[in-house]
């Protein structure tokens, strides 16, 4: 799979996502060593601290049908932007190193990172 196709993925996901709060629509699409392709999307909550990342989602999706190893991560999201935080433990939990792949649905050229890049000194098993 292409990264492109990946960002179509993420985009068609984010189409589905539940924003009525920040207006923030986020889809992802994260690609199993596989081949399998698992999307999800922003849900936000009134009650704020209930809201999902879809880059959460997407992993949560994706260990629920059994798969913990990812080679690839398509983001697609407006003004630009990145994993939050909490995303960014989740995803250092299973692929360190994960290539995120960041693009707004709509063509424009796309960003690329390593997620160690974007999460330094990540805490994981080791620290415990």
């Amino acid at each position: 799979m292409t990264k492109e196709d990946l960002l179509k993925a993420a985009a068609r996901a984010r189409a589905a996502a539940y924003a009525p709060y920040s207006g923030y629509l986020v889809g992802a699409a994260l690609l199993a060593k596989d081949g399998g392709v698992y999307v999800g999307c922003n849900v936000e909550n009134a009650s704020y601290g209930l809201t999902i990342c879809a880059e959460r989602a997407a992993v949560f999706a994706a260990v629920a049908a059994g798969r913990r190893e990812f080679s690839m991560l398509a983001l697609s999201l407006g003004g630009g932007g990145a994993p939050c935080g909490a995303c960014r433990q989740v995803l250092s939990e299973f692929a360190p190193e994960l290539p995120v792949v960041v693009g707004d649905g709509d063509g424009a050229p796309f960003r690329e990172f390593a997620l160690n890049q974007l999460l330094p000194e990540a805490f994981g098993p080791g620290n415990l």
